[in-house]
């Protein structure tokens, strides 16, 4: 999953991208409202995180261009005030959901776990193709019953490809979703983690899940060998 945060404490912005990274998130971040409405023009996030008191322009004004520009993406409102009203102004605006600081990570992880099941209508955390499970709350893999052990990167590519199941993925929509770079022709890093995850997920198993579409990139599906 591909998130956008947008919170001008330096200290915070830097904690809270960190933590989503290292459960699996691949995260951009941004100091002020301007730069995220930037952000926002040119790039597809699975889920927002926005501070509304920003400089330049405020999370309202940011999830206005947002929601202008014609895009659903689920939006997770930051802020040190509690009134009734900045709630009700946040959620008539068009966010998903709001949360008061000081916060701890595992409410605003279990939040953001909740908002985007609803936004993508899935009532289980769980996802899941043949005998492979993936739990979205825990990060529990698991194939025909057995845990599998990823990396943060792995699961984070695992979960994406559970996501699109029976879509194509280019090596440039999964470097761009994963890692947050410009493709650059010649890199074979999605190269080398499909192979650490065809050993993990395949590997020992008569129906194989990850494929290899010649010319255009990768593809989870069910019901074929390699």
């Amino acid at each position: 999953m591909r998130i956008l945060l947008a919170e001008d404490e330096r200290d915070l912005n830097r904690i809270i991208a960190q933590k989503l990274t290292s459960d699996g998130y691949s995260v951009d971040s941004c100091l002020d409202g301007e730069e995220a409405i930037d952000i926002l023009s040119y790039t597809d996030y699975d889920a927002v995180i926005l501070d509304i008191m920003m400089p330049k322009a405020d999370g309202f004004a940011v999830l206005k261009s947002l929601r202008n520009a014609g895009k659903t993406t689920p939006v997770l409102f930051l802020t040190a005030r509690d009134a009734v009203s900045d709630r009700v102004k946040g959620l008539d605006s068009g966010a998903n959901d709001y949360l008061v600081k000081p916060f701890s990570f595992e409410e605003l992880s279990a939040r953001l776990r909740a908002m985007m099941r609803t936004a993508f209508g899935t009532a289980s955390n769980i996802l899941s193709i043949e005998d492979l499970t993936l739990d979205c709350a825990s990060h529990v893999v698991k194939r025909a019953g057995k845990e599998i052990d990823l990396s943060a990167r792995e699961y984070a590519m695992l979960e994406y490809f559970m996501h699109n199941q029976g879509i194509v993925l280019s090596r440039e929509k999964i470097e761009n979703h994963i890692w947050n770079f410009e493709y650059e022709g010649g890199t074979n890093v999605v190269d080398v983690y499909i192979s650490y995850l065809r050993r993990k997920i395949d590997g020992g198993h008569e129906v194989k899940l990850i494929h290899t579409v010649r010319g255009r990139g990768y593809v989870l599906r069910a019901g074929e060998g390699r």
